[in-house]
């Protein structure tokens, strides 16, 4: 064995702080290597930690990021080929809540958390104060023996304590000259700012200086007790990214959001490619008031609990595990998409002019729709449409339009997805053909007009083009000063003139039906003419609805319902998420259970998965196959209103079941069920839950009281999921919010007076109390800090209006001046342009509670608050009074 392969353990560092941390732990040191191979770029420190050699490398200085990361662990796989487990150990920002009381010297260990591996990556955008990101998704979680490694440590911490503060101590004994800046600081000196507390930029002093030493700008906390483990170890998620996270705005919401704890910058480039587990000592919050008087210390407790859990594992273990170069093949494949995506990003922030002019043209995006519906799928699923010779006849040739109806729950929706996937997957190294997508979706009332997908089919054709064409920044430049809009007929020139630039263009068009219909006549009649013009292929989705129908009298027809096959692959695949224990134990019964219900849907996936999650509450096999024989056989001839009143059979027996839980699960699920049939837009998870944890009695928001968005989901039995990419939550079909909405009388009566108190109550919060925000840039901050903010301001008049009465908690909020001004804030505030910054301060002063109700047309609550007043002529600052607000907006 070479000097090289006796080295079993890869532990990186970002920084020199974290790097000198590493080595002071080393109980022996062995220098640097006499040689390391031609390709690595790294500088080593070698030595033991308890019985296991370890490799120590830091990141270039100056350098930060998941691509470099990921090149240091390529590097060093290259002269250490013996590697079989990886360490990411460093200094990180806290994410403190209310869940989770970290302080600055805790110790954060990466953990897999609801499912999910335990790092996330979050998007490279901007991530200053009050700028928002995208979330990218999570990673896979560390190798099963660091895991349990962690879990062993755990215990012992837990019961009886860990030693981390004296391994740290012992280990500065031995370095006395990094005491000053590796020990640990006063407590005094570890003060979270409350969130809309910012650090001024380019001020270099401390925040006792710039800040100030006010208490009150502080969240106070208690000192921890002699019982509690101080620093404390938390586990779970941990953010990365390519920039520093210093918005603490945006720090809460992935904390509630994403129960993140942690963020850092260099985790994501190892995680899926080498088996690492992230340890994180904080030195700051994430926040603007970043100091490096805890850098050291941070350093040392991460290094001090990576060596404690060293200490678990037997060297026969680490040798057990797989070299990690064994897939050096992938790491490089990773780090070379990694560079590649690297040099996309650069060259994206050269047309940053480009892309805003996308935005403006229209903010919609349906790539996170088409994410989440392909990733629900079954692989293999849809293989019928794909190997048809009506598909590939339309594939192959241009001018081709291709429609494909279905009954209600067919799937038409995920063989949508399919399709766009094929087509990009095919296509995707033919910089000459473009794809375009629409995703209707008849609760998006906001997206559903005509020049509004247009406009998207224009956008998307657009951005696929290296420069962004001159046609679409010339309609930019034409109505960017007069801060006007396209018209209809604009879009459809340039959309024309851009289509025009690729041999071929197709465009994929899901559940049309779905968009209104004077909306898809004039939609659908551009397209065709793109069609006549550009030789675009159309691809489209629909229910059998006659005028659609009609549209495609003259095209190829493919009627979408789910092969024998389809059906049986997803019950294959999900089964074992649903049914009891013991039935994954016996495969006949999965048999009998799959036979059963592909026999009894014909086709219709909604029904399958509807009647999948009937067996889950089912105790005994008996009760499985008894409830297998109440599902009616479905005829394939059956009409779509024979296979309407089939499902709604199945939802009669889903609220049978949910109410059959428990009072208070049965209470969360018809809270959950009735605010999103009567919401007037869909709603994010974040809302919901929060809209869930209000209580009227209450003027400011109890955590304690939140739901867990695991739970709103799960007490639904099935008829509620949450887009993963989009984060809203949302009715499982339309038919779903079909169903809701024809037998609302019977399952939530009082929806809208409930929903209308939990709104009104939500705006006379404390937190309100100051009226209008004085700036674009602290009301975007209160937007952000109060989730529900935004609906309950825009929409809680609508609910009012259909509620059974005017309740004190709308003439106690109509008649407080201050938070009337906030709300209205809200209200009016208005975009620059589809996507752009928000105008919060061009909005009318003196807007009484009068003004707000009759711009709502609340009636009742009109003539309330005329015997206050009796005065109709209450001018606000534009000159409009009561009455003439609710003219304008059609209330009266």
């Amino acid at each position: 064995m070479s000097a090289c392969e006796k080295y079993t353990i890869g532990w990186i560092c970002a920084v020199m702080t974290e790097y000198v941390a590493a080595q002071v732990f080393l109980d022996e040191n062995h220098g640097q290597p006499e040689s390391v191979s031609d390709k690595d770029n790294n500088i080593y420190a070698l030595g033991r930690v308890g019985k296991h050699n370890v490799v120590i490398a830091v990141l270039p200085d100056g350098e930060y990021g998941i691509s470099s990361a990921a090149g240091v662990a390529r590097d060093m796989l290259h002269s250490f080929p013996n590697i079989r487990i990886g360490l990411m150990v460093g200094i990180g920002g806290g994410a403190p809540s209310s869940k989770h009381d970290i302080r600055l010297g805790d110790i954060v260990v990466s953990r897999r958390h609801n499912g999910v591996g335990g790092v996330f990556q979050y998007d490279f955008g901007e991530t200053t104060q009050n700028q928002s990101f995208r979330a990218r998704g999570f990673l896979n979680q560390p190798p099963t023996l660091l895991r349990a490694a962690v879990n062993d440590l755990g215990a012992q911490y837990k019961m009886h304590g860990h030693q981390l503060e004296k391994l740290i101590d012992k280990a500065l004994q031995s370095y006395p000259r990094l005491r000053n800046e590796y020990s640990r600081p006063s407590l005094s000196s570890d003060k979270l700012y409350r969130s809309n507390i910012t650090h001024p930029p380019n001020k270099e002093e401390s925040c006792t200086a710039v800040c100030g030493d006010d208490p009150s700008k502080w969240v106070l906390r208690p000192e921890r007790t002699e019982e509690q483990d101080n620093p404390a170890i938390h586990y779970g998620l941990i953010a990365s990214g390519n920039q520093l996270m210093k918005d603490a705005l945006v720090r809460d919401r992935l904390a509630a959001e994403k129960d993140v704890l942690c963020f850092e910058m260099e985790a994501a480039g190892l995680m899926n490619h080498f088996p690492c587990l992230v340890i994180r000592g904080i030195c700051d919050y994430s926040d603007t008031h970043k100091n490096k008087e805890w850098q050291g210390y941070g350093a040392m407790a991460a290094a001090a609990y990576a060596k404690d859990l060293l200490s678990r594992i037997p060297p026969n273990k680490i040798e057990a595990e797989i070299r990690i170069a064994e897939t050096l093949a992938d790491v490089l494949d990773i780090v070379s998409k990694t560079e590649e995506n690297t040099r996309e990003m650069q060259i994206t922030s050269s047309r940053r002019e480009d892309l805003n002019i996308l935005e403006w043209l229209t903010p919609i995006n349906y790539g996170p729709h088409q994410s989440d519906y392909f990733n629900r799928r079954q692989p293999g699923t849809g293989q019928w449409l794909l190997s048809s010779g009506k598909f590939d006849a339309w594939v192959n040739s241009k001018k081709q339009t291709l429609f494909c109806p279905g009954i209600p729950g067919s799937g038409k929706t995920f063989l949508t997805s399919i399709v766009i996937d094929k087509l990009t997957a095919d296509f995707r190294d033919d910089s000459s053909i473009s794809i375009a997508y629409v995703y209707c979706n008849f609760r998006r009332k906001h997206e559903q007009k005509a020049e509004y997908l247009l406009a998207s089919v224009l956008k998307q054709l657009a951005q696929h083009k290296p420069s962004l064409p001159e046609t679409v920044k010339s309609l930019h430049d034409k109505h960017k000063d007069k801060q006007t809009r396209p018209s209809f007929d604009e879009i459809s020139i340039a959309l024309q003139s851009v289509a025009s630039l690729y041999s071929r263009v197709f465009v994929v068009i899901d559940a049309l039906d779905e968009s209104p219909r004077d909306c898809r006549s004039r939609f659908m009649s551009q397209i065709f003419s793109l069609q006549g013009k550009c030789g675009a292929n159309i691809f489209a989705t629909s229910r059998f609805i006659p005028d659609i129908t009609t549209i495609f009298d003259q095209s190829v027809s493919m009627e979408i319902r789910a092969s024998d096959d389809d059906i049986r692959r997803y019950l294959e695949g999900h089964i074992a998420e649903v049914v009891p224990s013991f039935v994954k134990k016996n495969e006949e019964l999965q048999k009998h259970i799959i036979t059963k219900i592909s026999s009894a849907v014909s086709g219709v996936f909604l029904l399958a998965y509807i009647y999948l999650g009937f067996l889950h509450d089912k105790p005994t096999a008996k009760e499985i196959k008894s409830a297998l024989e109440q599902f009616q056989n479905k005829s394939p001839g059956m009409t779509e209103d024979q296979n309407l009143e089939l499902l709604a059979s199945a939802y009669d027996q889903t609220m049978e079941r949910i109410h059959g839980q428990g009072p208070g699960w049965q209470r969360l699920a018809t809270q959950v069920l009735a605010w999103i049939t009567c919401a007037k837009r869909p709603l994010t998870a974040l809302e919901l839950q929060h809209a869930l944890g209000v209580e009227t009695s209450r003027l400011e928001l109890d955590q304690d009281n939140l739901p867990q968005i695991g739970d709103m989901v799960s007490v639904c039995a099935g008829l509620v999921t949450v887009d993963e990419e989009s984060g809203t939550i949302r009715l499982v079909h339309y038919t779903t919010q079909e169903y809701f909405e024809r037998t609302q009388e019977r399952w939530f009566s009082t929806a809208e007076d409930d929903i209308t108190a939990v709104c009104v109550t939500y705006l006379s919060f404390n937190t309100f109390g100051s009226g209008m925000c004085q700036t674009d840039h602290e009301f975007k901050g209160r937007v952000q800090s109060n989730p529900l903010y935004d609906y309950a301001a825009r929409n809680w008049g609508h609910h009012a209006r259909k509620s059974s009465d005017v309740s004190r908690d709308v003439t106690n909020f109509l008649r407080c001046q201050a938070k009337v001004d906030a709300s209205i804030q809200a209200l009016m505030a208005v975009e620059r342009w589809p996507g752009g910054p928000v105008d919060s301060q061009m909005v009318p002063k003196r807007f009484t509670g009068l003004h707000l109700t009759a711009f709502f047309g609340v009636h009742k609550a009109v003539r309330f608050l005329l015997q206050d007043c009796g005065n109709v002529d209450l001018y606000d600052s534009y000159g409009q009074t009561p009455l003439s607000w609710g003219a304008k907006e059609g209330s009266f």
